[in-house]
């Protein structure tokens, strides 16, 4: 009954505070939508169970011959454990987490599929959820770490404790363009990370939370520092990937 309620609230609220789609321009439906309409959302691919990704950083891969051995053969070396996310980094998706840049609200569908995300991932009383920081400088430009809000909606939704102070960045590294290779980004992000609270990190199965998968360098890299004060694993939930060479 509620979830009718508050359907008929959001519809309502989108009539009397109108918002085009940042995509289309067509008129959003809902508020749960975001900045994105019904259409949109439905055009931007989402992954599933029946996906089929790299097992261990969630990269599309063509069908493999098996499922749940496949690797995409780019993430190897690099020190998280899994990384899963709700979909690809494109329309509705890339929409709302730009939105999320600058205005730290995350909409109901983009929680329904944090929720979703979530369960991708083994999750226990032991496990620890940590947002990728920002340097202080670039948060205080921002006003706020966009991570640390998914943060915290990854642990209302699973139950768990936040922890947005043991890992910091210690580094003001430059902004990861687009253009950059990936031994460029890894050399960015190479030590620009620290733990402030080993005691609180170690013995602890961390989800590390970030909004965008791009290379992998930066979860890597905190993966890495992680490990080494004592963490028993890090996986990582994003809510986009980054796709190389799909389009």
């Amino acid at each position: 009954a509620w979830a009718m309620v508050k359907a008929i609230i959001n519809s309502l609220a989108s009539i009397a505070f109108p918002q085009n789609c940042h995509i289309c321009g067509t008129s959003v439906e809902s508020l749960e939508n975001g900045v994105a309409c019904d259409s949109c959302w439905s055009r931007t691919r989402h992954f599933s169970a029946d996906s089929a990704l790299c097992v261990k950083c969630s990269h599309p891969l063509d069908e493999p011959a098996n499922r749940h051995s496949a690797s995409c053969h780019r993430c190897t070396e690099q020190h998280y454990d899994r990384a899963v996310a709700a979909g690809v980094y494109e329309l509705a998706l890339a929409a709302v987490l730009l939105e999320l840049k600058k205005t730290p609200n995350v909409p109901d569908r983009l929680n329904r599929l944090v929720r979703s995300t979530l369960e991708m991932l083994e999750i226990s009383a032991n496990t620890l959820i940590v947002p990728v920081p920002l340097s202080a400088k670039r948060r205080v430009e921002r006003g706020f770490n966009q991570a640390e809000i998914l943060a915290r909606s990854v642990a209302r939704l699973s139950g768990n404790h936040l922890d947005a102070f043991s890992l910091v960045r210690k580094a003001h590294t430059p902004m990861h363009r687009t253009a950059m290779d990936r031994k460029a980004r890894e050399s960015t992000v190479k030590n620009a990370f620290e733990i402030k609270r080993p005691k609180f990190i170690e013995g602890k199965s961390i989800i590390l939370v970030d909004d965008i998968f791009t290379s992998g360098a930066t979860v890597s890299s905190c993966a890495n520092i992680l490990k080494k004060h004592g963490a028993t694993s890090v996986s990582v939930l994003t809510l986009a990937r980054a796709v190389e060479g799909r389009h």
